[in-house]
């Protein structure tokens, strides 16, 4: 089993490039709108580019060369 760096959100969900931008994988909204069309994340198994793509609790999201993250909700 992977271990996953946590997410904490206190929303329903969170977008991709806000995850992303959270994870300071990369510095700029800039720099993450080009990653997310240029390589993109690993949502769940599936390939993603959206970075409006909606993230819920328990979701996983694996960013190459950064690790992977799950989305979980704050109480």
């Amino acid at each position: 089993m992977k271990l996953h760096t946590t997410i904490e959100i206190n929303t329903d969900y969170i977008t991709l490039g806000q995850l992303v931008k959270l994870t300071n994988v990369l510095e700029s909204g800039g720099m993450v709108k080009a990653y997310l069309q240029d390589i993109g994340a690993v949502v769940n198994g599936e390939l993603e580019h959206r970075r409006g793509r909606k993230l819920y609790p328990n979701d996983v999201v694996e960013i190459e060369g950064a690790g992977s993250f799950v989305v979980v909700k704050k109480d």
